[in-house]
């Protein structure tokens, strides 16, 4: 088995055991919490609002591509994003999977998940996660 393979059955039983079968399969939810993390990611390390709406609009000016062939677009771009960066992505995914899975965070993400407005694309009120210290806070 895989490194990545093993990684993603991993964070699938922890969304499984955080939100339940329902959560874990919404796709519109899936995608809107990778979008967030992307543009979250990209902030973090220098990319303004400015950019990020230059790019949503060429994106979607354009047909939609093949989604497996995209997967491995943004695993390629993540990986050369990363060197440059300064970042190791898989021990980086390993910590951050670690971190979420302690019971009182999953307590927390939970907490923030029942706030959420159904069908939004916004994340819910109530606990957030302190980008600057990776802690849970209200």
């Amino acid at each position: 088995m895989s490194v990545a393979l093993s990684f993603q059955m991993r964070v699938h039983k922890w969304m499984l055991a955080c939100f339940g079968a329902e959560v874990t399969a919404d796709i519109p939810e899936r995608s809107h919490r990778f979008l967030e993390e992307a543009l979250e990611l990209t902030q973090s390390i220098g990319c303004t609002r400015e950019e990020a709406h230059q790019l949503v609009d060429y994106v979607f000016d354009r047909p939609a591509g093949n989604p497996a062939q995209e997967v491995g677009g943004v695993m390629l771009t993540l990986a050369a994003l990363c060197d440059p960066a300064g970042l190791d992505m898989r021990m980086d995914g390993e910590s951050e999977l670690a971190r979420v899975n302690q019971p009182d965070v999953i307590a927390k993400i939970r907490m923030k998940q029942q706030t959420k407005p159904h069908r939004s694309p916004l994340p819910g009120s109530g606990w957030v996660d302190d980008r600057s210290t990776g802690e849970m806070r209200e």
